[in-house]
């Protein structure tokens, strides 16, 4: 039995060249959003950075078992 040829091809299809560019476009259009989101969020975390100040101050009165050690924990920046 012979193979048949197939005929049925689609170059411009879904498959095929225009399947490539709407994948390129969209992968380029996610590195775009995300990069631009990385920055906005390295831009706010620059100017309302950490400060460590509440628990590198003073950590001799802090006891194994306290609730006052909420203290001394991280604290969001505001």
């Amino acid at each position: 039995m012979a193979a048949t040829e197939n005929t049925n091809r689609a170059v411009f299809g879904l498959s095929g060249v225009t399947g490539m560019l709407i994948a390129t476009v969209l992968l380029l259009s996610i590195l775009v959003f995300l990069t631009v989101w990385g920055i906005g969020v390295q831009q706010n975390s620059a100017s309302n950075f950490y400060d460590p100040t509440p628990i590198t101050s003073n950590l001799d009165n802090v006891k194994m078992i306290s609730t006052e050690n909420a203290n001394f924990a991280f604290q969001d920046a505001k």
